[in-house]
């Protein structure tokens, strides 16, 4: 056999050995994710609380209590999250929340929220409709792939959160 045979040969195994062990780490990690949800779920309670501010800050400068810090895996103490600041009865107190729920929650408004410890499950509106986020202005770009993608007769792609 040819030496560029064999090279592409061990490229080909070393490539399907990378692909099985993360499809292997991929259904532990979703497996994981999906008992995770469910126990958020079955411990959520609905409160009212007066949204006052929220951000998207570092975990570290979100003013969280230290034990959610410490218990967070080094590879995400930098990453940036959703955080609320929400007047729950006479305290006020600083929250997380899902990033597909953050901009559908309304700043000095009051709503009615399904909290699972110190993260925000859903929203509901307390007095009347939940405001709807505006829809962000497309670019030249994207308009133009969403044109060719609608008279082709494909699906336009979706935003990716």
């Amino acid at each position: 056999m040819s030496t560029p045979l064999i090279v592409l040969l061990v490229v080909l195994v070393v490539l399907a050995i990378g692909f099985t062990v993360l499809y292997i780490f991929g259904r532990r990690a979703q497996k994981k994710q999906a008992e995770q949800q469910q126990q958020l779920e079955e411990r959520k309670q609905y409160v009212s609380m007066l949204i006052i501010d929220k951000k998207i800050m570092p975990l570290k400068d979100a003013g969280l209590p230290d034990i959610v810090l410490q218990q967070t895996p080094w590879y995400l103490k930098r990453s940036k999250v959703p955080v609320v600041k929400a007047k729950i009865g006479p305290q006020i107190t600083i929250l997380m929340c899902d990033n597909s729920i953050f901009d559908s929650i309304p700043v000095k408004k009051e709503v009615r929220a399904g909290i699972s410890g110190l993260y925000i499950l859903e929203v509901r509106a307390l007095h009347g409709k939940l405001p709807t986020p505006e829809p962000v202005k497309q670019g030249w770009w994207k308009r133009t792939v969403a044109n060719l993608q609608k008279k082709a007769g494909a699906e336009p792609l979706k935003k990716k959160k």
